[in-house]
């Protein structure tokens, strides 16, 4: 297994897991070519990484989770399996991403920003929906994005906002419960990553 990832120019440095076995039928995981895996980082089986994505270090990737090109998954930052991670996606230091949750091309979440997935956390039984992030979305530090949620392209979630509903595309989302306004003219655009 090691000289498959030597072979893919992978670097994979000492602490770090790769291929943790979560169930006895599980496959290994699949890093494409450049993938940067740092020390105390646990990449289970059945994930996919794509070319010269990057972790920091106690970074958790559980089992059915795919991970495009050119990401960073900031240090501390959990992403529960079941989940879809597109290209050029740079996740900050402790984001938590749960199960089921979409992240588009090109989006940016802040330094411990919670996704959740979970209406009615232990008072129903319930199917799990994670938030869907759209393509050049920005999710500022420390906000939460409530279970379902869908945040719309080149939106903007500022800091702190705990966002309940649907973000339009093209949209500021602040305060807690978040509000809506226009997006101001210096934050319109598309991400660059």
């Amino acid at each position: 297994m090691t000289d498959d990832y030597t072979r893919q120019n992978c670097t994979i440095e000492q602490g770090a897991e790769i291929s943790y076995e979560y169930a006895h039928n599980s496959n290994e995981s699949n890093l494409d070519q450049g993938v940067l895996i740092r020390s105390g980082t646990i990449v289970y089986c059945d994930v996919s990484i794509g070319k010269n994505t990057q972790t920091g270090h106690n970074v958790l990737l559980r089992e059915h989770t795919s991970v495009g090109k050119n990401c960073i998954i900031g240090t501390n930052t959990v992403i529960d399996g079941y989940t879809a991670i597109a290209d050029n996606v740079s996740l900050q230091t402790g984001v938590y991403v749960p199960s089921e949750t979409v992240v588009h091309d090109n989006v940016f979440i802040g330094p411990h920003a919670v996704l959740t997935n979970d209406p009615y956390p232990v008072k129903k039984d319930v199917d799990l929906e994670g938030p869907t992030i759209e393509s050049s979305a920005s999710i500022g530090a420390n906000s939460t994005i409530l279970p379902g949620v869908r945040i719309g392209e080149r939106s903007f979630v500022a800091a702190g906002a705990v966002v309940t509903d649907d973000v339009p595309p093209d949209t500021l989302a602040v305060g807690a419960p978040a509000t809506f306004k226009p997006l101001p003219k210096n934050l319109q655009g598309e991400n660059d990553i």
